[in-house]
């Protein structure tokens, strides 16, 4: 908390899981932190304490990227689960393909976020892997980012995420943002979430 109230400026972004088409410069650390989030799978609640996504500039145009979520029962958990499950583990690196507005130049910017999915403490032992392709565009009024994922879970089944990103007034202190996406998962099932908000 000291550390969030310490710098003389801070920037906020990201409560989405999309992403968009740029990467941290070379040599540049970046954190992002969603101190707590209410999530509720089935009939199971549960706290998201803390969602961490770290990323680290390697050289122009490429950055790796770290994400997991540590997920705390708010039930009693069910036979044989862990009240702590540390979910959604990754390790990707993001390539910029086209360097466009969100580089400051013309046209789309175009990237690929390619890597492994690693095994989730008290949830699933398995590995899997995922390649995103991301657009983006970006003028004063509006940015907008697609991402479609495709993905081999750690049940070793195939998954499809397609999802939307906008935002308002990027200039202004306040912007309004949304994200829509779809996350399926081959023989039957999947996630649907539609997200509204602001960044300040």
């Amino acid at each position: 908390m000291v550390a969030a109230l310490a710098p003389q400026a801070a920037h906020a972004y990201r409560p989405f899981d999309g992403t968009d088409a740029d990467v941290a410069k070379p040599g540049e650390f970046e954190l992002e932190f969603g101190p707590a989030h209410f999530y509720r799978e089935g009939h199971s609640n549960f706290l998201i304490a803390p969602a961490t996504v770290v990323n680290l500039g390697l050289a122009d145009r490429l950055e790796l990227v770290g994400d997991f979520k540590n997920f705390v029962a708010l039930d009693e958990p069910e036979a044989n689960t862990h009240r702590l499950r540390l979910r959604d583990t990754d390790l990707l690196a993001k390539i910029v393909l086209r360097k466009g507005t969100l580089q400051e130049v013309s046209g789309p910017s175009v990237a690929l976020e390619t890597g492994v999915l690693l095994p989730e403490p008290g949830a699933s032992d398995g590995f899997g892997t995922q390649a995103n392709f991301i657009v983006s565009f970006a003028s004063t009024s509006v940015a907008v980012h697609l991402n479609e994922a495709i993905a081999i879970n750690r049940d070793h089944r195939f998954e499809d995420f397609t999802g939307a990103i906008v935002e308002i007034g990027r200039t202004l202190v306040v912007r309004p943002v949304a994200e829509v996406f779809a996350d399926r998962v081959g023989g039957g099932g999947g996630e649907y979430s539609v997200l509204a908000g602001a960044v300040w």
